[in-house]
């Protein structure tokens, strides 16, 4: 006893300084990953809403250098939006940075409307925007459905498409579907999960997506509201290595929660209407060696779990650059993601 807060016994010591020896066998194991700073998100210098469909229109906006090279940010969710901070993914001084609201988010119109709103939907809304403000091709970033959006569109419109910077790879199937919102983050995360289990009466658990579509998707504004509340939540709090006090507060709001929750749930329980579940692995050759790509994942995501990421980067081979950030979970502000993102924007910025 006693050795806890003085010099460790002989034993312990020698694997201690075996471990920090393996530990600082290279570069890529030093003990936290890189950190950097967003840029300044500069004001849009053009914004408008594109009608899309008698039902949509779709809120875009372009940032940055008006002559700069182009890049689209595609955000998570279905249903996150945007903010304007994802701009500070991209260097203003040598991009023209477009943001797209998708289809009943962010500043789209009808608010948390998922008539009319499916992938393909939405793949033909980004080919709008890039045809509506005459850009001939551009860097597609997206993170978690971002990477899921921005892949598909790559494959639907490759000659479109510069470069691939991919976070959080997902793509839909019901594997990670299920890790995420029937078993497997439950077990990680038994205490956030709670509430979310809470808001499904225990004959309709074996099958929570289904339970929670039919509650989100209720003629009863308050039972949408508080199903769309649990499940936006649990999200929010599963989605950094370290959580922090105030990230999940976002979705929790009303106006974000009922566009995320139903939007997400209904992409998911219809599996994106991708025609079957390797969809993307049968397309792959579309976009392998056609232009570069970039994947960062964080090790301990939980929301998107490394072995889609792992999949992608297999299918892809030599033709996809891999950064595996060991001490981040799922957000694109986890700083060892965010400095791996920048660092990608800003090799691709002058080419």
């Amino acid at each position: 006893g006693g050795s806890c807060c003085g010099t460790p016994p002989r034993t312990v010591r020698r694997a201690l300084s075996f471990t920090m020896a393996a530990a600082a066998g290279s570069a890529a194991d030093a003990p936290v990953s890189g950190r950097r700073e967003m840029y300044p998100a500069m004001e849009p210098f053009n914004s408008g809403m594109l009608k899309v469909s008698d039902v949509h229109s779709i809120y875009y906006e372009e940032s940055g250098n008006k002559a700069g090279k182009p890049a689209v940010f595609v955000h998570g969710g279905p249903g996150g939006g945007t903010s304007g901070t994802e701009r500070g993914f991209f260097d203003p001084a040598k991009y023209r940075i477009v943001l797209i609201d998708q289809r009943g988010c962010g500043k789209s119109t009808p608010h948390a409307e998922i008539e009319g709103n499916t992938t393909w939907d939405l793949v033909s809304d980004i080919e709008a925007v890039r045809k509506h403000l005459g850009i001939e091709k551009w860097l597609v970033f997206g993170g978690s459905w971002g990477s899921t959006l921005s892949i598909t569109y790559a494959i639907t419109h490759p000659e479109a498409v510069t470069e691939l910077v991919l976070r959080g790879i997902f793509l839909l199937r019901r594997k990670e579907l299920e890790w995420f919102y029937q078993e497997g983050a439950s077990f990680v995360y038994p205490d956030a999960w709670e509430t979310y289990l809470e808001a499904i009466p225990e004959e309709e658990r074996g099958d929570m997506m289904a339970a929670y579509h039919k509650r989100l998707t209720s003629d009863d504004p308050k039972v949408q509201m508080d199903a769309a509340r649990a499940w936006s939540v649990w999200e929010g709090m599963t989605s950094k290595l370290i959580p922090q006090g105030g990230f999940s507060d976002k979705y929790a709001a009303d106006d974000f929660a009922l566009a995320f929750a139903r939007i997400e749930n209904t992409f998911f329980v219809n599996g994106g209407w991708f025609e079957s579940e390797t969809w993307h692995f049968d397309n792959i050759d579309k976009i392998r060696g056609k232009f570069p790509i970039v994947i960062v994942q964080g090790r301990y995501d939980m929301v998107c779990p490394m072995t889609t990421a792992w999949e992608l980067k297999k299918a892809l081979g030599d033709d996809c650059e891999f950064h595996l950030i060991k001490d981040a979970g799922h957000s694109a502000g986890e700083p060892g993601i965010q400095a791996a993102l920048l660092d990608a924007t800003d090799k691709f910025a002058s080419l």
